[in-house]
């Protein structure tokens, strides 16, 4: 190893994180969303909660919130906005009423049609490939964390 590289190993600047390198790319992502996701009303976190309910409706509240990684007291005023919206219903489950279910209206299934992502895997500048890639490594990422989290618990 050069001097130069043992300095820059010994002195990182922000560039050399990963973790900045995606907290900053996620910033990005929101701003690129942003215009497209205003002329609906939404936030960013409102519509992926939408986009988690397209893959699987009727949902509780706290199966929501493991595949958003958000605590309740977080994912409720999402839903609870997201109802008062018309696009979520929430209701208690008859079998268990300490659970609550999710389920998206007609307005919340008719998002879907408008085609939102039109044009944001354009402007990453990636491939196809390339663009699959990174999802996937992405997502390793994430779930390594996640297990390392829950074994140092």
């Amino acid at each position: 190893m050069k001097s130069t590289d043992k300095a820059a190993a010994a002195n990182p600047t922000l560039s050399d994180f990963l973790c900045f390198a995606v907290y900053s790319a996620n910033l990005a992502f929101g701003k690129a969303y942003k215009p497209i996701l205003e002329q609906l009303g939404l936030t960013y976190t409102q519509y992926i909660t939408i986009v988690a309910l397209w893959e699987q409706d009727h949902q509780t509240v706290g199966s929501l919130g493991e595949k958003l990684f958000l605590e309740s007291n977080t994912l409720t005023p999402i839903l609870k906005k997201l109802e008062a919206m018309g696009y979520v219903e929430r209701q208690r489950d008859p079998e268990d009423e300490r659970q609550v279910r999710v389920t998206l209206t007609k307005s919340g299934r008719r998002l879907r049609e408008k085609r939102l992502e039109t044009g944001l895997a354009e402007a990453t500048g990636l491939t196809p490939d390339e663009f699959a890639g990174i999802q996937k490594a992405v997502a390793t990422l994430r779930d390594n964390l996640v297990d390392w989290v829950k074994a140092a618990e």
